[in-house]
């Protein structure tokens, strides 16, 4: 998988419980490959090459359509722990025993459904602009959030400066960037997401974030080293949410990126692939017991 990159990668599939999978692997074999979970209405030509090419210098990237989702066949499930549970099964049908898992938006509530559902499969866990189950506005979604989606954009992809980026120019060039970027496949390009998928998506996101009676106390058995990801003001998923995960995950950090918004990794993608790989090679990260440094 060496030679190809986010670009020229051939779209593979596997069958899982009933579901052909699409997927994508390329990358440094050897080593825990780090498994990318989308966002919300995204499919593998959403991740930003900049990223991906970024982290295969280094490591095996996989990048999927989880079920009901572009090129995978199936229905997008009712229900965030479906996800994480097809999610497992492609990582296992593709034969993997271990890997790292970054979840993004929604993906990242099926990153932490694969490491509650499976935790010997997942070795190091990294949210990016994500919440916990019951998290602030995530049964309703942000007032912010239903404007930006209701409104009509003159190109469909215009509709992501809004999303990922803060109306400073500084971030919306960086957007102007990301989107030229997301455009270098021109080839084996996955169809947009079916206004089926999303519904079923957006319904599962609000079952997720539904009120509930000690909704945090999950987090506790999420042993696995997590990096937590976010822009200063994401208004998709209020970025509140991420010190939320960052306070009831035991071994967990927070890293927060100036005048960003949900998509705080498109608009520093280097940045983001430098404290990720950093956070994924350590060898024993945040081992408060472990650190002799001042003894």
């Amino acid at each position: 998988m060496t030679q190809y990159t986010h670009k020229t990668a051939p779209t593979q599939f596997v069958e899982a419980g009933g579901i052909r999978f699409a997927y994508r692997r390329f990358g440094k074999p050897g080593g825990a490959p780090l498994v990318f979970n989308m966002h919300y209405m995204g499919t593998m030509d959403h991740w930003d090459p900049a990223v991906t090419d970024g982290v295969a210098k280094e490591r095996e990237v996989i990048l999927f359509d989880n079920a009901g989702v572009s090129s995978s066949s199936g229905d997008v499930p009712g229900s965030i722990a479906e996800m994480g549970a097809n999610a497992i099964a492609f990582i296992k049908a593709i034969g993997l025993e271990q890997v790292d898992v970054l979840g993004f938006s929604i993906g990242g509530l099926v990153a932490q459904e694969i490491a509650v559902q499976a935790p010997d499969l997942v070795r190091r866990l990294v949210l990016v602009g994500t919440g916990p189950r019951s998290g602030e506005s995530m049964d309703t979604g942000t007032p912010e959030g239903k404007q930006i989606f209701g409104a009509a954009h003159e190109h469909p992809d215009d509709l992501w400066l809004r999303v990922h980026f803060t109306p400073s120019d500084a971030s919306q060039a960086a957007g102007r960037q990301f989107l030229k970027r997301s455009q270098i496949r021109t080839k084996d390009r996955d169809p947009p997401v079916t206004e089926k998928a999303s519904l079923a998506q957006r319904a599962a996101i609000a079952k997720w974030g539904a009120k509930r009676e000690h909704a945090w106390d999950y987090l506790k058995d999420v042993k696995q080293p997590t990096l937590i990801v976010n822009g200063s003001n994401d208004v998709i998923i209020y970025t509140i949410n991420s010190y939320i995960l960052q306070q009831n995950l035991p071994n967990a950090q927070l890293v927060i990126y100036p005048d960003s918004a949900h998509g705080s990794l498109f608009q520093y993608p280097a940045l983001f692939v430098a404290d990720m790989t950093r956070f994924l090679n350590a060898e024993a990260p945040f081992s408060i017991e472990e650190d002799t440094s001042h003894d």
